[in-house]
């Protein structure tokens, strides 16, 4: 099982691709990350990142559990996730 790129890789990569120096390359992704975080905490709670998919802020309920070691019940609190919703485009590309 072959590993995943690190960040370094891919801003390798994209640099080349692109014809950029490596450290504007650093640059776009640092300031795509600032960017997401912003409007992800903003009043809409998504960002969509064109082609490969949205981000989005989501609620998860209250709800019983399982202590796996004892078996005993435990009650899980509520609490807010962040999740990536791959789009079609980027789901049709992988999954062929």
């Amino acid at each position: 099982m072959s590993k995943p790129l690190s960040k370094t890789k891919i801003v390798g990569h994209i640099a080349e691709k692109v014809g950029t120096p490596k450290k504007t390359a650093v640059m776009f992704f640092d300031e795509l990350f600032k960017l997401a975080v912003k409007e992800a905490k903003g009043a809409a709670g998504k960002f969509v990142i064109p082609g490969l998919g949205r981000l989005v802020k989501a609620h998860r309920k209250a709800r019983m559990g399982r202590n796996p070691q004892t078996g005993e019940q435990i009650k899980i609190k509520a609490k807010t996730v962040v999740r990536l919703r791959p789009s079609k485009a980027l789901k049709d590309a992988v999954l062929k």
